[in-house]
């Protein structure tokens, strides 16, 4: 175990950009399961994005120990009843590319106008602590299913999340934009304060045991 690293339980490289820039003032490589050296097909069957997120991330210390963090996002599009929600990676099936899937909730949201294509994205964040405590954080970030695709700096369901306060989608967004409002980056943030108090106490209590 190596104690000045954390491992994201994801292999999804554009995740990995975003989660690497938020965290990089806390002084500690950020790696992914690959990038470890771990390999798990784990099964993500909890009810909520909390329940997920602390699925993966356990699942991950188990063979790792040390500071393991993974999450669980996702599109809720209200006039949909909620979906894809935390079946979002799955919807229509993992192998179906992006493209076909966002094109598919156009198509099912097209009845719809205004304020009833309300949306977001919302990221919950499990970490585990070396000695097996678990916290968690959650965020949103609130938006409008476009009319159309539009932007190539995202991933996923971005390009068709329209954020009314910058008058463009989240696949339009720079990486700071993206950063300071998005549901991962502000999750991260919070999850990086709680992080910082808790290596702070541990820093503090090794002090004073020397």
């Amino acid at each position: 175990m190596r104690e000045n690293r954390i491992i994201f339980a994801t292999g999804n490289e554009g995740k990995m950009r975003e989660i690497r820039e938020i965290l990089k003032d806390l002084g500690m490589e950020v790696c992914s399961m690959k990038e470890a050296g771990i390999c798990l097909d784990i099964e993500e069957n909890g009810t909520t994005f909390g329940e997920n997120a602390e699925i993966k991330a356990m699942a991950v210390w188990k063979k790792s120990g040390g500071i393991v963090l993974a999450d669980d996002s996702g599109l809720v599009v209200d006039c949909l009843g909620g979906e894809p929600g935390i079946y979002s990676a799955r919807y229509m099936g993992e192998e179906t590319s992006y493209e076909i899937k966002n094109q598919t909730i156009l198509n099912r949201a097209a009845l719809f106008e205004g304020e009833d294509r309300s949306a977001r994205f919302v990221c919950n964040i499990a970490a585990v602590l070396p000695d097996g405590r678990v916290l968690h954080t959650e965020a949103a970030m609130e938006g409008l299913i476009a009319d159309k695709p539009a932007g190539g700096e995202g991933f996923g369901y971005d390009p068709i999340l329209y954020i009314p306060e910058f008058h463009m989608t989240a696949a339009e967004l720079t990486m700071d934009q993206k950063n300071r409002i998005s549901h991962r980056g502000k999750a991260l943030e919070a999850m990086k304060d709680k992080l910082k108090e808790q290596l702070g106490e541990e820093r503090h209590e090794s002090t004073d045991c020397q």
